[in-house]
């Protein structure tokens, strides 16, 4: 059973990417469906808002107590910021107060770091733990943040190669890192869920289940 955090952002795509996966898929808003399931997606969004809603629910606190304790749990796009340590250019709320996120993994993200909406992009990736034989992985970047550090404990899983790119301008020559994994924890700064493509949600559900 994985959960959706069904805050804002596409969380019907990554039910039904999970569900094609082979997960039974759950939203989840309130603290206690946290106990409910085996591992949490955060989906694509704002993720400003992600974080202000997350706290004006209650579940932003045993969220980042259950990561600690080793919840499993895939942040995509939005997602990715909000399991970093630590955000290179956070934004704060309306009222002043610093953007917040859960936190677990140890990099560094820069949000909007691909450009603005109108500078999405579409790319093949070669992407670590998932199956090769059925080819490259092809991502789709809106919006997207990329990780400028990570921890002696990160895994790099995929980069985006400058000279395979169809979006090169703001890569400044630079292969950037965009997908990572510590332990429990999986992140990508693009959206698997938009295109089809599973074997992201399958890597997780995998890793749920101690089989990757």
């Amino acid at each position: 059973m994985v959960g959706v955090l069904a805050l804002q952002g596409d969380v019907r795509e990554h039910l039904a990417a999970l569900e094609q996966a082979g997960a039974r898929a759950v939203k989840v808003r309130r603290p206690e469906e946290l106990d409910e399931v085996d591992g949490l997606v955060v989906p694509g969004g704002e993720s400003t808002t992600i974080d202000k809603l997350a706290r004006a629910f209650g579940i932003a606190e045993p969220l980042r107590a259950k990561i600690r304790a080793g919840f499993p749990v895939y942040g995509s796009c939005a997602g990715m910021i909000l399991l970093a340590d630590e955000i290179a250019d956070p934004t704060p709320d309306l009222a002043g107060r610093p953007q917040e996120s859960f936190g677990g993994l140890d990099i560094t993200v820069r949000r909007n770091a691909f450009g603005r909406q109108r500078e999405s992009f579409e790319t093949d990736l070669d992407f670590k733990e998932v199956d090769q034989s059925r080819g490259p992985v092809h991502a789709v970047f809106i919006r997207g943040p990329w990780v400028e550090r990570v921890g002696p404990d990160v895994e790099v899983l995929a980069e985006v190669d400058p000279a395979h790119a169809s979006h090169t301008a703001t890569l400044g020559g630079r292969s950037r890192i965009v997908a990572v994994r510590s332990g429990r924890l999986l992140a990508t700064s693009f959206h698997p869920e938009v295109t089809g493509e599973t074997r992201i949600h399958e890597l997780f559900i995998r890793m749920i289940r101690g089989e990757a």
